[in-house]
């Protein structure tokens, strides 16, 4: 925890290991019960709204095609491959579209229909071939889940998530149709990421109480695809590597708000930081992963004891 109030930018860390918290601590920044902006790692909260509406038979399953709910939103004169596009291709970032993150954010979020512009993208690889990070795919998701729902993604969210686990989940911002941005910008508060985190440690119980459908947690921890850049693997929502000799699978924000869960140790970290915009080159979000790797989980093994 010194280690970590070192770093400048690092807002806030929760320690828990087999549910009971350990460390916590803000170092910057609001409190821990106070939603913040947890950028893109509100695409593993949408995953497991996803997986809840499989659950409840909103979506038939991963393999049901996105035309179900989107094809009137579809460019005239359609690339032959968008019927091809599941549920589970979105949740994998596998649709195959061009990918409207990175430098093609700003013109994607600035154009009039979010849902028309990520769908008329030109077509990269075959649908459930290789992974294409892009926030436009999961925005996808949130407008097929409205479609489904019959209700706003906000409306799941707090309905499905925000109640059983007792979380808070303020309205974020939604595109031009009033579509819930899918995949960025949702706002939960430190102690509420632990509360999701755990969530998944355990199986999506919570308190004794299904939440996540029975082995939604293995599927979205299967690798499915790999980051271009990081190398990491990546499943339903989540990313996965190796750390400390441990697998760890997590939850990744801009500009490090982190939800990491080593399943072995029975440990989740919490991490918030200051999202402004930054030089993701500038070594914060792997000093993070350092953290972890070369202090909470070192820490947890030797408070593990012999028994572990």
């Amino acid at each position: 925890m010194e280690r970590a109030e070192s770093l400048p930018r690092l807002h806030s860390v929760i320690v828990a290991r087999d549910g009971q918290t350990l460390a916590e601590r803000v170092f910057h920044g609001p409190g821990l019960d106070t939603p913040v902006n947890v950028k893109s790692a509100s695409k593993s909260v949408l995953a497991a709204l996803g997986g809840i509406a499989i659950g409840r038979g909103v979506f038939a399953g991963v393999d049901q095609p996105i035309s179900a709910f989107l094809s009137d939103r579809f460019p005239s004169n359609p690339d032959p491959r968008l019927q091809q596009v599941t549920i589970g291709d979105l949740l994998a970032m596998q649709a195959g579209l061009g990918s409207t993150s990175g430098a093609n954010y700003g013109a994607w979020v600035s154009s009039r229909d979010w849902v028309r512009y990520a769908l008329a993208q030109p077509f990269e690889t075959d649908p459930g071939q290789g992974m294409i990070y892009s926030t436009g795919t999961s925005h996808l998701l949130s407008a097929a889940l409205t479609r489904a729902s019959g209700q706003s993604t906000l409306a799941c969210a707090r309905e499905w998530l925000g109640e059983p686990l007792e979380v808070e989940i303020p309205s974020w911002p939604a595109d031009p149709q009033g579509v819930f941005f899918g995949g960025n910008d949702m706002r939960m508060s430190p102690r509420g990421l632990l509360k999701f985190g755990e969530l998944y440690r355990n199986d999506g119980v919570h308190a004794g109480v299904r939440v996540l459908p029975e082995g939604w947690v293995e599927q979205s921890w299967n690798e499915r695809g790999r980051s271009r850049w990081t190398g990491d693997a990546y499943g339903y929502g989540w990313w996965m590597r190796r750390a400390g000799g441990h697998d760890v699978r997590y939850a990744w924000g801009y500009g490090g708000q982190m939800v990491f869960v080593v399943p072995k140790l029975k440990l989740t970290v919490v991490m918030t930081s200051d999202p402004s915009p930054v030089d993701q080159r500038d070594g914060h979000v792997q000093a993070l992963h350092a953290l972890l790797a070369d202090g909470f989980i070192p820490a947890a093994e030797t408070g593990s004891g012999p028994a572990a």
